[in-house]
């Protein structure tokens, strides 16, 4: 018998809660519940677990801050749940790792398709990405620039492992695959977001700069990124 899949629930409303963890559960799913930011913190650093339901308007943290914290830890398929239908809530939540964004009411059926539609699309990735290790040389040299894991979705920079967001690991191998090729802003988040309809070209931006603060740790004097100003982005070739 498998395991049953762990879900974090991170809601401080009791109304919103009982009903949801109730259908979690009937489709077989083990649920664990949080009452504060802090605790859901807590929770991850000491299990992990298959999903997270966050809350935006919790007691003590923010729910985007929460979020914030949980992928310096982990990259688990995250929900939004939200008072708000704010279009900049929805841009901000998707911007800082969150899979999906529900607004309140909801039905508890509705979250568990969302769930279900979340987890099958990580399947199919997974699937696409299941060739061997994929290592980009740089012409007419012994050394690594770049060496790309599909299957742990891990990239390395100069021999040294990069602790990269999910998106910003597929914006980064896109493009190391295709490298001095110009992509612009919209064909990037075409690319690499799940649903760019709900993003804003300056998202792209937000994670260029994240991944080129990350390599400049490693590297302060280099930046392989290529800036094509009122168009997009290329790396060049090492």
């Amino acid at each position: 018998m498998k395991n049953k899949k762990q879900i974090l629930c991170v809601e401080d409303d009791a109304a919103i809660l009982m009903p949801l963890r109730y259908a979690l559960e009937r489709e077989g799913w083990q649920v664990t519940w949080a009452n504060t930011g802090r605790q859901a913190i807590d929770s991850i650093q000491q299990q992990s677990f298959d999903f997270i339901i966050l809350d935006v308007g919790l007691p003590d943290l923010n729910g985007f801050e929460v979020c914030k914290k949980i992928r310096l830890l982990h990259h688990t398929p995250l929900l939004f749940l939200t008072a708000r239908d704010d279009e900049i809530d929805r841009i901000v939540g998707l911007e800082i790792g969150a899979d999906d964004y529900c607004t309140k009411p909801f039905s508890s059926r509705e979250i568990v398709s969302r769930i279900k539609a979340i987890w099958r699309r990580m399947d199919i990735q997974s699937q696409l990405q299941s060739s061997a290790q994929l290592i980009v040389q740089p012409e007419k040299s012994d050394s690594k620039t770049w060496q790309c894991h599909d299957a742990s979705l891990q990239i390395q920079y100069l021999n040294t492992a990069l602790q990269l967001t999910r998106y910003e690991y597929r914006l980064l191998k896109l493009l190391i695959d295709r490298p001095e090729q110009v992509f612009s802003r919209q064909q990037l988040m075409d690319h690499v977001w799940e649903h760019p309809e709900h993003s804003l070209e300056r998202t792209v931006d937000t994670h260029i700069k994240s991944i080129r603060n990350k390599l400049k740790q490693i590297s302060p004097d280099q930046d392989p990124i290529e800036t094509h100003r009122g168009f997009g982005y290329s790396l060049k070739r090492s």
